[in-house]
Order: C-alpha cells, then structure tokens, then sequence
C-alpha cells in the first residue's frame, strides 16, 4: 500500500515544476512538529472527553432524551477532526492556489487508489450522517448481525449484541447490504413474540391470554398498539404478538416477560403448546 502511494507521488512529482513542489511543504521545523503532537492530543482528549460526558448525560437526562444526545456525538467528533486536520495542513503546507492546482489531483488519485476502502467507509459515513439508516442508540441488522449502535466513528460502527460482544461494521457496508433498523432514532422498537399450538387450541382464550400479557408487563408501551396475529401452518397455528417495550434496550428482558406471564396463564386454562413442531422441521 505504502508502495503504491509512493510510485503515485513519483509520477504526480514529474509534472509538477521544482518551484511549486518546494513551496507547497512549509519548513519542518521542532516547534512546528510539537504543535503539531500536541494538536493530536489536544483532539484525541477532546474526543475521549466528549463521548465520555455525552454517555454519562444520556444516562442521567429524562428517557425521552437519551438517544437524541447520543446521537449528536458523530457531529462532534466530525468537527474535531475537520479543525483538527485544518489546522495541521495549515501548518505544514503552502496551500497557494497553483500549489492546489498542481498537487491536489494527483494526491487524491494515489491516496485514492491505495486507501480505496478506507476513503470509500468514510464517505459512506458522511453520507449516513445525512440520510441516517443508522444513529447512535438504534436497533439495527447488517448481514448477520444484530444489536444496538453504541459508537459511531470515522470509518465504522460498533454494534453491541445480544451476547454482549461488540461487532465493527464499515460504513461502506451501507452501499451493498440490506439494513434493517427497528427503532429509526425513537425509543421503542416492536417485539415481535411468537407462539404455537395445535390447530384445535381454544384461538379465542389464546388470544385473550396474550393481550392480557402484554397490558400486564411492566415493560410495555401502552400509548402504542398492540396486536396479535394468526397463522394457519400445516403443522399448526403460530400466534405471533406485536407490542412495544417503553426502551427499545429491555427487548428481551420484555419477551422474557411476556413468555412468562403467557405462559403461567395457559397453564391455568390447561391449554398445551404444540408437541409435534418438530415433526415438520
């Protein structure tokens, strides 16, 4: 990679006269390289402090607020990095308009070549920031994988799992899989919990049992609708209940709940789940 830049910058130097070439680069000098450290220390601070203060006040505003502050890290992470990268092309180089003219063209095609899927995840990036298929907090699913956006950086993601491990996903994933995002910047998300029985089960007091476990559930959303459908399957009747947890993070904690209270209710009415599912398998 570092090769292939370099046989760029060689042709790309061939066309450009000597004066320009040795006005673009500013003197290096040690005061100017200290400024320059410590301009990358001063941005990676403020970006470890500003994601740290930005989750410790989501977890302490009002729950209705909680996703729309962490929502606001990607903007000023972008903006530190944009002053950040300004100043420091400020401070070591020339950037007169023939300078540009001259070097800006044949600088991106060799970066572009060798940093092709790097350069590629942060324009996808950019690009998500405005058309949001992703935002900090929501329930998404890329390819195989699920979980909430914990992080949102330069190049990728980080979605955290069900089984609580943490999956890097590049932004240029956006440009060739399907996502599918459950909550789209809102609390809730819908729970969708199934249950099967033979085709003879008592479907009425079936019904009834599962609504009653979803207005019972501490965890349920009542301001939002809650439904229950039927489908007739050659091997039985799947019932499949609709609702939606008040945080979208308690999903299964919910569908625990739910399945519960469910079942501790069929007992009662002595109404059996399928035993032959696997038969049709």
């Amino acid at each position: 990679m570092v090769e292939a830049v370099g046989r760029y910058l060689i042709f790309a130097q061939a066309d450009i006269p000597e004066d320009v070439s040795d006005e673009l680069v500013t003197e290096f000098t040690p005061e100017k390289i200290l400024r320059a450290l410590f301009a990358l220390f001063i941005a990676y601070t403020c970006v470890f402090l500003i994601q740290k203060i930005t989750n410790w006040i989501a977890e302490r505003v009002p729950r209705r607020y909680r996703l729309l502050t962490k929502q606001s890290l990607p903007f000023w992470k972008g903006l530190i990095l944009l002053i950040t990268i300004a100043y420091l092309v400020r401070l070591f180089f020339n950037l007169s308009e023939s300078n540009l003219l001259a070097l800006t063209g044949s600088i991106a095609v060799a970066v572009g070549f060798a940093f092709k899927d790097y350069i590629s995840s942060i324009i996808a990036g950019v690009v998500a920031l405005f058309e949001s298929p992703y935002r900090v907090g929501d329930r998404i699913q890329i390819g195989d994988h699920y979980g909430e956006v914990v992080s949102y950086g330069l190049r990728g993601i980080q979605i955290q799992t069900p089984d609580d491990n943490t999956v890097t996903i590049p932004h240029n994933k956006a440009w060739t899989e399907a996502i599918s995002n459950a909550n789209a910047g809102n609390l809730e998300a819908q729970v969708a919990t199934e249950f099967f029985f033979e085709h003879d089960a008592d479907d009425e007091m079936i019904i009834n049992i599962l609504y009653q476990a979803a207005y019972s559930s501490k965890y349920t959303q009542l301001k939002l609708p809650i439904r229950v459908l039927m489908k007739e399957e050659e091997w039985g009747t799947k019932f499949k209940l609709r609702s939606y947890p008040m945080d979208a993070r308690d999903e299964f904690l919910y569908q625990t709940d739910l399945i519960r209270r469910a079942k501790k209710a069929f007992a009662r009415h002595n109404i059996a789940y399928l035993k032959r599912f696997s038969d049709f398998e």
